[in-house]
């Protein structure tokens, strides 16, 4: 029971952290310039550590 619940949380949490990723470049490289370049990358290395986060809980 518990590994089929920790299954699902984690599942939710990379879902929902890939769309939020998604969602983000996307905006970004509407708009096209440097400055959204690097917050593009930043975007993707913090939610990179959100899911290593994550991860690391239900360890």
């Amino acid at each position: 029971m518990t590994r089929k619940t920790t299954a699902m949380f984690k599942g939710i949490g990379t879902g929902m952290a890939a769309g939020i990723m998604v969602g983000v470049i996307g905006s970004m490289l509407m708009k096209d310039s440097k400055k959204n370049k690097k917050r593009v990358s930043r975007a993707i290395d913090t939610v990179e550590n959100v899911l290593e986060n994550v991860q690391d809980m239900f360890r």
